[in-house]
């Protein structure tokens, strides 16, 4: 047979060439990954962290977006290279080079996600440690008991009981610079402890013990609110949050405590069982 006239297609595996313009995209994500890290990262959405613990997981925060930036720049990048370098009109009719494997290639695009996710696993439960340790001597004990439509705050080592009512909650009193314990308490439904400032919040569960520390970095007042629905009156269980320094809080107990004597002692909203 004429080879002119014999129009069978053999099937080819080219060799894989890096495409030209992979190192000039690899060197533009790494430029934009410095310039990012030199610079203050905004928040991306978050509120800007007025606790310790809430710094953490700012930082956390910022970390998975920065981290999700890269992926995406490199995932788009490399879907434009392709869609310009390989457009039909360079390329014309043709059928471009098949390759059937490469070894070393699958390997890296497989470890790299594997890599990732091992270091943001790495980095939450890091956070999460940070956010969920407990300081041995905190400065202030608050009992935060959670009811159907208000809050109580009982702080045992003062003898200090404050209550609000539904729709006006009551003002949570705490020192700057120090950590906070407090203890989270059902008296009926599960609500939720939230202070947005704080980025700081956790569930009250009847029957469960929650405990956490909140170490308040700036002075002022702040929001709170109940974050999980119990119920009809939900949106009227709000109360405040005012952090001050150690005179003004050992001055604000001391006004309490004799207002608590001239008006008898509040009654307690919740217990909680010590042994479960």
């Amino acid at each position: 047979m004429d080879p002119a006239t014999d129009r069978r297609r053999s099937t080819t595996v080219a060799a894989v060439r890096g495409p030209p313009g992979a190192w000039r995209l690899a060197a533009a994500v790494a430029v934009a990954v410095t310039v990012a890290t030199g610079c203050s990262l905004p928040g991306f959405g978050a509120p800007e962290p007025q606790s310790e613990q809430g710094e953490t997981v700012f930082s956390l925060w910022q970390g998975f977006f920065v981290a999700a930036m890269v992926v995406g720049l490199i995932v788009y990048g490399l879907l434009i290279f392709v869609i310009v370098r390989y457009r039909r009109s360079r390329v014309g009719d043709g059928v471009p080079d098949q390759t059937a494997y490469h070894i070393p290639l699958e390997v890296v695009y497989t470890a790299i996600p594997i890599v990732i996710v091992l270091v943001l696993f790495g980095v939450s439960w890091w956070a999460q440690d940070e956010v969920t340790a407990l300081d041995a001597d905190p400065a202030a004990r608050v009992e935060v008991i959670g009811f159907r439509w208000s809050w109580q705050f009982h702080y045992p080592d003062e003898d200090v009981t404050i209550t609000g009512e539904p729709g006006r909650g009551p003002e949570m009193v705490i020192p700057v610079g120090r950590p906070v314990q407090l203890r989270l308490i059902s008296d009926d439904v599960n609500h939720s402890f939230w202070v947005p400032d704080f980025l700081t919040k956790r569930d009250l569960i009847p029957g469960i013990e929650n405990v956490i520390d909140v170490t308040p970095t700036e002075t002022g007042d702040y929001v709170g609110r109940c974050a999980e629905f119990c119920g009809l009156d939900h949106w009227r269980m709000n109360y405040s949050v005012r952090v001050v320094d150690e005179d003004e809080y050992r001055s604000w107990l001391d006004d309490r405590r004799a207002e608590q004597e001239r008006a008898g002692e509040p009654e307690l909203k919740g217990e909680i069982d010590e042994d479960g």
